[in-house]
């Protein structure tokens, strides 16, 4: 994978270093993979998102926050409703346990 279809990679080292470290906090928890297997379908809202995890909104809120901010899902709106799709970089959840 190029540094250009990547969001992980940048120009200088400390930035990219920076990224790593947001990916691989989005990904260490067992429960944000499951987050992420739940949406690897396609686009899903947080309704579903509810329904597959058991989670409440509050914390289901917070760990789509931090698999945003580190690159696995975003946010897009279909149908007027916020659904969530997995990144590239997302797509891994396929080869974690």
């Amino acid at each position: 994978m190029s540094g250009k279809q990547s969001r992980t990679i940048s120009d200088s080292i400390e930035e990219t270093r920076l990224y790593h470290e947001r990916y691989l906090r989005a990904i260490s928890s067992p429960l944000r993979r499951e987050i992420l297997r739940a949406i690897k379908d396609g686009f899903t809202t947080v309704r579903d998102l509810r329904a597959r995890t058991g989670l409440d909104e509050k914390s289901l809120n917070w760990h789509l926050s931090i698999l945003e901010h580190g690159f696995c899902v975003e946010k897009d709106t279909r149908k007027g409703e916020l659904v969530y799709r997995l990144t590239q970089e997302g797509k891994v959840v396929d080869f974690l346990i």
